[in-house]
């Protein structure tokens, strides 16, 4: 060999060398892999099922693997988990739990995902989760509330359609509700007007509440605080205005009375076929089918005020939030950003038969009759921050009963529970 390819061979062979040691650190460094751990409470196929339909399918960076815990064990799993320092990185956070864990949260900062960003990706009631400090989680679906009602009754009653109008069910009430001469009960239009025996009564009220035109919480610069009692410069407080409709149907000197604390749960008497319209989220149809495969029943969006209210309605929202124990919080945020995006809401959609959260998605109407109702009370679905759901649910029982019973007026029990939501956000 010549002198130049002996050379040339000398540099080829250099590079050569660091070929090999480049592609083999690259090697070493693809094994590295980030495994982000995920706490929920819907069935792991389900999660499984969807994650694999997204980028995260044979990953070969990123391990993803989830935990399912019951709903009623979770919180205190989580705490406890927390505290021994083997918690996980994501967990599935539900809108009324915003307020409970929101100190076990990393905030993700809106310079990284940004205000505009998410309300031109998600629908307006996903922004409870946009707390002042950044991010709080990124939504995935939502659990509308919805008006089931039994097409037996209508029929019997010569009735063509549920009511669309709160103010329908005065005459509705009249027409289907039966009682004796001593004001029991054998059928009713409407459960409303306890709490006891009344499903999501917390819910209903605060729905009317809701499209009376008060937001109930809100997030201000040191948290949330309750507006539940402010007038909103109208001349009837909205909250008053809600709860003052709502207790009439329970009120036996009424021509609208239609409910009593004597009678079953509503969903039981729903089922049984004695109760023309019930309240319940969309995620609930499936077991009312279960429960009663008979009943001949249909689901429409939740009524709304004829006077020109706020057209909106309850509901649950479900996102993905990092945890602050999280060691690997930017894998952990890159695994929400996956299934938050449009391939994992359409695939965690599609698998618990809920509307998607984002804009994009819900461009597309679904062709099966419930679902199109689902995703058009998800459009108008809104939120708020639940302080404890617990707490506030016996705060809001005491505020009707106070009422039902004659011990407070409507306006006193209202300024009371505001106090009272005001005190349990404080904590």
């Amino acid at each position: 060999m010549t002198r130049f390819q002996l050379v040339l061979t000398g540099i080829f062979g250099i590079f050569l060398v660091i070929g090999v040691l480049v592609f083999s650190m690259y090697r070493g460094s693809s094994q590295d892999v980030a495994t982000v751990v995920v706490w929920g409470t819907i069935p792991k196929t389900v999660f499984d099922n969807a994650t694999d339909q997204t980028s995260l399918y044979q990953n070969e960076l990123l391990k993803v693997e989830y935990v399912e815990k019951s709903e009623e064990d979770f919180d205190t799993d989580f705490i406890e988990a927390l505290a021994a320092g083997h918690g996980p990185d994501l967990f599935m956070l539900p809108s009324d739990k915003i307020v409970t864990h929101r100190n076990k949260i990393f905030p993700i900062p809106y310079n990284i995902f940004t205000e505009r960003q998410f309300k031109d990706s998600f629908i307006e009631g996903a922004e409870i989760y946009m707390a002042p400090e950044g991010t709080l989680g990124l939504p995935i679906y939502v659990d509308p509330l919805v008006m089931y009602w039994n097409r037996d009754i209508f029929t019997e009653n010569k009735l063509t359609a549920p009511p669309k109008y709160w103010d329908e069910f005065y005459s509705l009430a009249e027409l289907i509700s039966k009682k004796d001469g001593a004001l029991n009960i054998s059928k009713s239009a409407v459960a409303l007007g306890e709490f006891g025996n009344i499903s999501h009564a917390k819910e209903i009220i605060l729905n009317l509440a809701l499209q009376a035109g008060t937001k109930i919480t809100e997030w201000a610069n040191d948290g949330p605080r309750s507006v539940f009692g402010y007038t909103y410069n109208k001349p009837i407080v909205p909250a008053d205005a809600a709860v003052n409709f709502y207790t009439e149907f329970g009120n036996p000197a009424k021509t609208s009375y239609s409910w009593n604390r004597s009678l079953p749960n509503s969903t039981t008497y729903f089922l049984g076929g004695d109760l023309a319209l019930y309240f319940g989220y969309a995620s609930e149809i499936s077991g009312l089918q279960l429960r009663n495969p008979n009943l001949n029943f249909d689901v429409k969006e939740m009524p709304t005020s004829r006077e020109g209210g706020t057209n909106v309605s309850l509901g649950k929202f479900v996102s993905f939030a990092i945890t602050k124990a999280s060691k690997n919080a930017n894998a952990a945020f890159s695994v929400a950003s996956v299934l938050s995006g449009v391939q994992g809401a359409q695939a965690f959609s599609q698998y618990l038969k809920l509307p998607s959260t984002r804009r994009d998605l819900l461009t597309k109407k679904p062709t099966n009759a419930y679902e199109s109702v689902f995703r058009d009370s998800a459009i108008r679905t809104r939120g708020w921050l639940d302080p404890n759901p617990t707490q506030s649910n016996a705060i809001f029982q005491t505020m009707i009963e106070s009422i039902t019973s004659g011990r407070v007026r409507s306006g006193e029990a209202v300024s009371r529970a505001e106090r009272e939501l005001s005190n349990l956000l404080a904590k």
